[in-house]
């Protein structure tokens, strides 16, 4: 896919998805989190390319979500689906779920929710899903100790793009290439011509060296695995905890991690370790190796008794002779045993091998002096050689290393994407667990909907009643006053947006129309003015072109206006609704009055009321076909009714019982109002 093709990708934006690994692949996958880091990509934009890119695949126009409410509800649901979500990844990921009408699409996304639906959440994999994150790029990625060398201002050009973590210098000869050696550890020429030449130092002619970075550049590899190494494991648990299969030997990855620093240098190599502690104690060895053998050289003179006879000294001082001859004539044998301790001590120390304990043993003399002094250049060889032998160890040790993880980074690339995926669909299987879904069916004019459940009131959902609802064209739907029309209006949406997501609705079984467009209406606050309600019935007029693509829900719209011409409005909107071929709900108080004003025989169902308990309403949930409902003044009416008459019946008191009958039979005359 060309990145330019996807809505609302520019050609910056396209530059920026360019710089990452695989714009392409994370687009296919729908990894936000992927998409997210490229340069000035926010998640919430990120989320949005994602989802244009999958419309642009789908060819899919978008614009199911045809009204504030009908994207509000989308918004509601999806923060359920997000609440379940363990990883900020998947977060992100749930939300390039959308409600579409492209079958292709729905397709998709119901085959990713079967799959999701037969996941278990267990709580032990959900806890290891706490540490897993996208894996990311290392930045700022510096090797000091080598540098590439060439003659050649093209090939100069190509190594400083292939190797942005490399000095890359241009010589002119063999005696560039010898100044260079001097100053860094390793020198990669990259030129044929330098093959044969001999240099001193560490000088490799490697002409192909473009072709391998990672192997010229071991910390690449490693350096990435360091930075993500935590995120790793976190994955390598939830593969062995879920139960997943892997691409990747997860034994091996994890042993090779172990091997690895956080600052990305190589663990557990013993000689590595040798030779570190060697080169970094060589100072203090020497310092202590000193005081050793003056320790021992004090105490034999303290010890030795020293004669010398007059001739003896005379000769000493005309030769101007002083202690260093003194020593080597009468304490030679117990000075040598003094350096040779001094030597033991260092070699000891350090944990030298044969080949640097006899450099070592040179950082002491053999000629007498007091106090004994280590020879200083001595010294500096054996941090030379150290110091070189260790870097030799270290990067033999990175290039093994690097070798073995470099086989295995798309694997844990994998590995790691399929944990997050795993978020996903177990996101998904919570929220079907949670609200008891199933996948619902497309098809037919109308809907029908058995034992729904809205996920959107504020009670538990154990405590919702199930509503059986179904319609096949339009209907009014009729009910007393928090009866639960709005409720079973909002569970018609959610159902209808879940399905056009491919996702799992909340209820036994479900059928939707395969729809284009949803508009869904909410209540008006209060009654328009003349400019807000002409704009209101222009809303509603272009529903009617292209209407049997749409599904229309609408709350109250009787309280646009006065009573008496919304009565009239509403049914002449359900007229050209009826006529168009389209599918709907409107909601009202007016059912009665707007039936009697519809050209055509329109459904009013109604949500029964079955009276009043301690001054609560009862009713029967699901709506009733063809039922106009009472209206709550109705029911309060009749409750008074029949308490007056009852009262009106008791007792002996006649002037008592006489009054009551009198209200009886005041409400009984409103009652019949009704």
């Amino acid at each position: 896919m060309e990145l330019e093709a996807i809505p609302g990708v520019g050609a910056k934006t396209a530059d920026a998805l360019r710089s990452l690994d695989d714009p392409e692949a994370a687009l296919e996958r729908g990894d936000v989190a992927a998409v997210a880091g490229a340069p000035g990509v926010s998640e919430g934009r990120a989320a949005r390319i994602v989802r244009n890119a999958i419309r642009a695949r789908h060819d899919d126009p978008g614009g199911f979500l045809a009204t504030d409410r009908a994207r509000e509800v989308y918004d509601r649901v999806l923060a359920l689906l997000q609440e379940r979500a363990v990883t900020d990844y998947a977060s992100q990921r749930l939300r390039t779920f959308y409600p579409s009408a492209t079958d292709s699409r729905i397709r998709e996304a119901n085959e990713f929710a079967e799959r999701a639906m037969a996941r278990d959440p267990d709580p032990a994999v959900l806890d290891a899903l706490v540490g897993v994150e996208p894996l990311s790029r290392p930045d700022g990625l510096a090797v000091r100790d080598r540098c590439l060398a060439t003659t050649d201002a093209e090939r100069y050009s190509a190594a400083r793009e292939t190797f942005p973590e490399l000095s890359v210098e241009v010589v002119e000869d063999a005696r560039g290439l010898a100044d260079l050696a001097r100053g860094y550890s390793t020198v990669v020429a990259l030129d044929e011509a330098f093959v044969g030449v001999e240099v001193d130092g560490d000088v490799r002619v490697e002409p192909d060296a473009l072709d391998r970075p990672e192997e010229v550049v071991p910390e690449r590899v490693l350096s990435f695995f360091a930075t993500n190494r935590d995120r790793i494991r976190a994955a390598i648990e939830v593969h062995q905890t879920a139960g997943l299969d892997a691409g990747v030997d997860l034994d091996e990855l994890d042993a090779a991690l172990a091997q690895l620093e956080s600052d990305g240098s190589v663990a557990g190599d013993d000689e590595l370790d040798r030779l570190s502690v060697a080169v970094d104690d060589l100072d203090a060895a020497v310092s202590t190796a000193e005081s050793v053998a003056n320790d021992r050289l004090r105490e034999a003179i303290q010890e030795q008794d020293v004669t010398i006879e007059g001739a003896d000294l005379l000769s000493l001082v005309e030769r101007g002779a002083g202690v260093d001859s003194l020593l080597s004539r009468e304490l030679a044998d117990e000075y040598a045993e003094a350096v040779a301790a001094a030597r033991d001590h260092l070699v000891d120390a350090l944990d030298l091998k044969s080949g640097e304990a006899e450099v070592a043993k040179r950082a002491f003399g053999d000629e007498p002096t007091f106090p004994v002094e280590h020879d200083a250049e001595a010294v500096s060889r054996l941090r030379e050689d150290l110091t070189a032998a260790r870097d030799r160890r270290a990067a033999e040790r990175k290039r093994d290393l690097a070798s073995t993880l470099a086989d295995l980074r798309e694997p844990t690339r994998d590995l790691v994407n399929d944990a997050l995926d795993l978020d996903v669909e177990l996101a998904i299987a919570r929220f079907a667990n949670d609200f008891d879904c199933v996948l619902a069916e497309r098809g037919g004019r109308g809907f029908d909907i058995d034992a729904g459940r809205s996920p959107l009131l504020d009670v538990a959902f154990a405590d919702v009643d199930p509503v059986d609802y179904g319609v096949d064209g339009v209907a009014l739907l009729s009910g007393v006053n928090s009866g639960g029309k709005t409720s079973t209006l909002d569970l018609v949406a959610v159902v209808v947006v879940l399905a056009h997501m491919g996702l799992p609705v909340p209820a036994e079984s479900a059928r939707v129309p395969e729809v284009e467009e949803l508009h869904y209406y909410a209540k008006s606050q209060g009654t328009l003015d003349a400019g807000a309600f002409e704009a209101t019935l222009r809303d509603f007029a272009g529903l009617t072109e292209g209407a049997a693509r749409k599904l229309v829900l609408v709350d109250e719209l009787e309280s646009i206006t006065e009573p008496g011409a919304s009565a009239k409005i509403v049914a002449g909107i359900l007229e050209e609704l009826h006529e168009a071929g389209a599918s709907g709900v409107f909601v009202s108080h007016l059912a009665g009055e707007i039936r009697d004003q519809c050209g055509f025989g329109v459904t009013v169902d109604g949500i029964k009321a079955l009276g009043l308990e301690d001054g609560e309403l009862v009713v029967e949930r699901s709506p009733v076909k063809d039922h106009l409902a009472r209206s709550t003044p109705e029911l309060i009416v009749e409750k008074l009714a029949d308490g007056a008459a009852a009262d009106g019946g008791d007792g002996d008191d006649g002037g008592r019982g006489g009054a009551e009958a009198s209200k009886a039979g005041f409400y009984g005359r409103l009652l019949e109002k009704f």
